[in-house]
């Protein structure tokens, strides 16, 4: 886990992120949305569901539906492999699971060096993008959970589910 100095653990000004990689890109999405990271399980497709949405899959008695982060950001295709995780989160109360590239660490960041996206980043439109954390050699694009899906697209996958 990375951690700032200077900085007290439990600080309100100190994001908890959980940190992955889609592409060349690392995100990170706040770590109280996460219930927990898989690898890769069989996901079985619905019919009529948007693009985006890959499947459905059964964890442990619970069908959750499953969405490509990759597509959702507008980014091409990429064949799953032995890194692709499945971030199992929890948005505006509904159980959803995310397929990302690879997941790479839990981190804490102070807030103060976040900063409001450009329009676009890495070719994302900022819609989706929370902030832009100023690491010190990388950047960090932080994902608002509430608005990759809307409240309308959140209904239909619990319905599809």
């Amino acid at each position: 886990m990375t951690e700032f100095k200077g900085f007290k653990k439990d600080s309100p000004d100190i994001l908890q992120l959980v940190s992955f990689v889609i592409g060349s890109e690392e995100f990170g999405i706040d770590i109280l949305c996460v219930q927990e990271i898989n690898r890769m399980l069989q996901i079985t497709k619905v019919p009529n569901a948007p693009e985006y949405v890959s499947g459905i899959i059964n964890l442990r008695g619970r069908v959750i539906p499953v969405i490509d982060l990759r597509h959702r950001l507008g980014l091409p295709p990429k064949d799953t492999d032995h890194n692709t995780r499945i971030i199992v989160i929890e948005v505006c109360g509904k159980t959803v699971g995310f397929i990302v590239d690879s997941v790479k660490e839990v981190i804490r960041i102070p807030q103060n060096i976040t900063e409001t996206p450009p329009e676009i980043v890495a070719g994302i439109n900022s819609e989706f993008i929370k902030a832009v954390g100023k690491l010190s050699d990388r950047l960090l694009i932080l994902i608002d959970l509430e608005k990759i899906l809307s409240a309308a697209e959140l209904t239909g996958l619990s319905s599809a589910a």
